[in-house]
């Protein structure tokens, strides 16, 4: 029996997220919430033949308590999607608050949920959930999770592009690192399980590099002010929502990168800072998952100088990232 929990499942991403993961057979009940429409969401998902029973709530009458409780994994894409010449950092001043928010009602209702965090920008938001959970005293490192899995998915999909076999991209595997915003995604692509093409130009591999860690860019300027990355959002939360879910279930050897809290592996944080050359409170590296969430960080191992210099500049703006969603939860006027 497993319960997963979608918090702004009316929303862009959130309703095709809910889709995957009505459809998900490991998965038995659905608890839907949002401000609006979530009720028609969970009706129409629930005349769909799989075995999760699917309720949908709103604000009134406790509508985020009665949908938290019992959760097991709970994921949050609520927030206002990115605009054109909208920077994550301009998405943090309005999501924030609805992040800190839902964390309360996690903490009260659901302490011991895996929370997995889409809300932009990621790199704060992880951090606003850890603080409000440590002010009220459930904060367990091991079991947060801020979702980067589109940064491997887009990884993957360009580089199949790149040596010209789409058809290969469900196998590509590339770890990427760092955190989940322009120049703090880190593609290790000398990493990548299909190597890149033997005497790739330099300019070819720093168009990449930029094209993976700008990809979101693309999609809103596609989208010509309509919305951001929704779907391909969905597929990535909901690809790492089922490892959560097969890793909660006792499924061994599952490793897929996630910016977490250093804190959830001593041994690994030591490697991961020795490589760096300075601590982190969160990265997103390769994490193994187990029944109790992380299990193990890895290192980032032999990278190239090319990679170096990324991983170095990617750190400057994760620690503002990061003090970012700290300071905001330590200003807030609000009482936990």
């Amino acid at each position: 029996m497993v319960k997963a929990v979608v918090l702004g499942a009316a929303g862009g991403i959130g309703q095709p997220l809910s889709l995957l993961l009505k459809v998900n057979p490991l998965i038995t009940e659905l608890g839907l919430y949002d401000i609006v429409n979530t009720p028609g969401v969970a009706a129409d998902l629930s005349h769909i033949a799989t075995p999760a029973k699917v309720e949908g709530y709103l604000p009134p009458d406790d509508g985020l308590i009665k949908t938290l409780t019992g959760a097991d994994v709970v994921v949050i894409p609520a927030g206002v999607p990115r605009k054109p010449g909208m920077t994550r950092d301009d998405l943090f001043k309005i999501n924030a608050g609805i992040v800190k928010g839902l964390a309360e009602g996690i903490a009260k209702t659901a302490p011991k949920a895996f929370v997995l965090v889409i809300s932009n920008p990621v790199n704060s938001t992880v951090p606003i959930v850890a603080e409000v959970f440590k002010k009220l005293g459930v904060f367990d490192p091991k079991r947060l999770f801020g979702v980067t899995t589109l940064d491997v998915v887009r990884a993957s999909t360009f580089v199949a592009e790149l040596i010209g076999n789409l058809g290969a991209a469900p196998d590509v595997v590339v770890p990427v690192v760092g955190g989940h915003s322009g120049v703090t995604i880190v593609p290790l692509l000398s990493q990548s399980s299909h190597p890149l093409p033997a005497g790739l130009a330099t300019a070819d591999y720093e168009a990449l590099v930029k094209r993976i860690q700008f990809g979101g860019d693309e999609v809103v300027k596609a989208k010509d002010g309509t919305g951001s990355a929704t779907l391909s959002m969905a597929y990535a939360g909901a690809e790492f929502a089922t490892k959560i879910i097969r890793a909660l279930k006792g499924e061994k050897g599952i490793i897929a990168p996630s910016f977490v809290s250093l804190a959830s592996d001593p041994a690994g944080a030591a490697a991961l800072t020795a490589e760096l050359g300075q601590e982190l409170a969160y990265f997103s590296s390769r994490v193994e998952l187990g029944p109790q969430g992380v299990e193990k960080l890895y290192p980032l191992g032999t990278i190239t100088d090319a990679e170096k210099v990324l991983v170095k500049a990617a750190i400057p703006e994760l620690i503002k990232n990061i003090e970012t969603g700290v300071s905001f939860v330590e200003a807030s006027t609000n009482k936990l």
